[in-house]
């Protein structure tokens, strides 16, 4: 069936926006867990698959939450610029979509991330040493008193300090909707000037 957005770009938009929502809020989607790309400090790229916690179209936002020690952070810096990449086979879409990170470690929705993550989520950031840390045997970090069991809610409470988000502000999307009969391409560019999206259709 033809899908009304394939020659509307406007809807293209919508489309995008609608998957990436739901890809935070659904467990099942394949754009919960999107490929996310930074750059080092001696300039070379670095990818990771990260769990979208929200998205927020009014804000053009992606949140996603990670270790304060983490590579990453040093590679964000202060806004640094962000790739990320997600495919949803259902849908038949691919999105790629960069913008400016920024990274919380002490404000309110940080606070509200953390106390919005299982005990599972929290007991990641007990990790010791610190993620990417050089070890001569293989380790999840953890103390092997905590490892492969429920936490409860005090012995995680150490993680708090090590725990923060990663906040990325949209300004393009590269949107690409696979099909037999013929594929859809369009960019999106944020234009700060009018607050609204420019967008273009390409030749996929």
């Amino acid at each position: 069936m033809n899908q009304p957005f394939l020659d509307d770009i406007a809807l293209s938009l919508e489309e995008a926006w609608r998957l990436l929502i739901d890809g935070s809020q659904n467990r099942k989607s394949p754009l919960h867990t999107p490929a996310v790309a930074t750059v080092r400090e001696d300039g070379q790229p670095s990818q990771r698959i990260m769990v979208l916690r929200e998205a927020v179209r009014e804000d053009r936002m992606l949140r996603f939450n990670t270790d304060h020690r983490a590579s990453k952070v040093a590679d964000i810096g202060n806004k640094g610029m962000v790739s990320i990449l997600g495919y949803h086979p259902e849908a038949k879409v691919q999105l790629r979509l960069s913008g400016r990170g920024h990274i919380e470690q002490d404000s309110p929705a940080c606070e509200s991330a953390w106390n919005d993550a299982t005990l599972y989520g929290k007991r990641c950031y007990l990790a010791d040493p610190a993620p990417g840390s050089a070890v001569n045997l293989p380790t999840s970090g953890l103390d092997p008193d905590i490892e492969g069991r429920k936490p409860e809610g005090f012995e995680v409470a150490p993680a708090r300090e090590n725990f923060a988000i990663l906040l990325v502000e949209i300004d393009r999307i590269e949107w690409l909707y696979l099909a037999h009969t013929g594929h859809r391409r369009a960019m999106f560019d944020w234009d700060p000037e009018n607050n609204s999206w420019n967008g273009q259709w390409l030749v996929p």
